[in-house]
């Protein structure tokens, strides 16, 4: 089939590459003439596992383009996937301008009918907005289908996601629509992956709903950390006794420094704009996130109890949001380093992958190239992201390199008793 991916972000990317290599011919479009230049000749704006072979091996074989060239992206295919940004607006809720932006090209530019899909994360109701902004760009009547189609990628897994989702979510209220996209899904369902076809609001609720239960289990397990800690409990534990109930699984039970990254705190903030746009309570979800903001400090006031962090040094392992990616959007590392700052602290850091983007984003930091000489000569530890990197290193020499044997734990990635029997202050989330 011909299609197009209208924005080559995180999203437009993975998608873009997948169903190239399903054997689709794609044009990935987007605006951004550096980034388009960047990825036709295979290079990669992002850290992704497995991506960029894939993307080279369909460039290679003609199946893979981009462009900028509106004209072409729209006219030269059957479907048409909204895979751009929807970050949180002055107002919280989601900034829609570049989903208005494609639908106007759409239809401006529309020669024959189109299957348009929503994929970026939209509040319910935008398949409407999309629509009507569509037929009043057309030139003619041309007959069209919108179709909400949420992505459930992971970032650092978004490969895997996209070869072996967990389920399809197609919405939509035209039996032609759902035949082309039941085409073009076709490859997936021999795998046995489940495709569950709705109405379309319906399936932009779905998005959100789901990225809402998996935050609120998150900020479950952090507001249950605290009372742990303060009557000796351990949350690894309580969250195995948890996790074995097969009514609740085992999955976003882990106690820590809060959720990040492009996902789920601009949804959150969307999903309580949308519920209260509805004349809707959104007090659960208010709470989610008021949660998790709360969270983001607990790494600094533990320090605070052990260390004057006024005039010391701090190392700070881990810089992007979750491991396995370089993005670094609303990671916790950048509030614990914000708040040492305040506190008088210098800063060394080190993070596998995400030193670059963190650079951007962080000033008066001294970075690292290997997580031993981040340490050296430092008061204090705190791991704010969970690399494996971090997980098997030699703690004896750790302990030799800092000036003072504390690590605060922000992921529970490390023993308690352990620690405490090679010598180290050790503290971490909820034990």
């Amino acid at each position: 089939m011909k299609l197009t991916i209208a924005g080559t972000g995180y999203v437009g990317i993975v998608t873009g590459t997948g169903f190239a290599n399903l054997g689709n011919d794609v044009i990935c479009y987007d605006i951004d003439t550096e980034k388009v230049n960047m990825l036709s000749e295979g290079e990669l704006p992002i850290y992704e596992p497995g991506l960029g072979e894939i993307l080279r091996r369909n460039l290679d074989a003609g199946r893979l383009q981009f462009t900028t060239d509106s004209i072409e992206a729209v006219q030269n295919s059957e479907i048409i996937f909204i895979c751009v940004g929807t970050p949180s607006s002055s107002e919280r809720a989601a900034d829609l301008t570049a989903v208005k932006q494609v639908a106007e090209a759409i239809g401006r530019y529309m020669n024959d009918y189109k299957v348009v899909v929503n994929k970026s994360t939209v509040p319910v109701g935008t398949a409407d907005l999309v629509r009507d902004i569509i037929k009043e760009n057309q030139q003619g009547d041309i007959p069209f289908d919108v179709v909400s189609n949420p992505e459930f990628l992971r970032e650092g897994a978004a490969v895997k996601d996209f070869e072996n989702p967990d389920r399809i979510i197609i919405g939509t209220d035209s039996k032609k629509a759902e035949e082309v996209m039941a085409s073009l899904y076709r490859a997936k369902a021999r795998t046995g992956r489940p495709i569950l076809i709705t109405n379309i609001r319906s399936a932009e609720i779905i998005k959100y709903a789901s990225n809402a239960m998996l935050a609120t289990r998150i900020s479950f397990m952090n507001q249950l950390s605290r009372l742990c800690e303060a009557s000796g409990a351990d949350i690894k534990d309580v969250a195995r006794g948890l996790g074995l109930d097969n009514r609740i699984g085992s999955r976003f039970l882990h106690a820590g420094l809060g959720y990040g990254g492009s996902c789920f705190p601009k949804d959150i903030r969307a999903l309580i704009a949308t519920l209260k746009e509805h004349g809707c309570e959104s007090d659960l979800f208010e709470a989610v996130h008021r949660i998790n903001e709360n969270q983001r400090s607990v790494a600094v006031e533990k320090l605070k109890s052990v260390l004057d962090i006024n005039g010391s040094t701090v190392a700070v392992w881990g810089l992007s949001f979750k491991p396995k990616t370089d993005d670094v959007r609303e990671a916790p590392s950048l509030d614990v380093i914000e708040d040492l700052h305040k506190m008088g602290a210098t800063v060394h850091a080190f993070d596998p992958v995400a030193m670059d983007n963190a650079k951007k984003e962080i000033k008066d930091v001294k970075f690292f190239e290997n997580p031993y000489e981040t340490i050296r000569d430092c008061d204090a530890l705190i791991v704010v992201t969970e690399w494996d990197e971090f997980r098997n290193l030699d703690m004896r020499a750790v302990k030799v390199l800092l000036k003072q044997p504390i690590v605060v734990d922000g992921r529970n990635i490390y023993d308690p008793k352990e620690m405490k029997e090679l010598g180290f202050t050790y503290l971490g989330i909820g034990r």
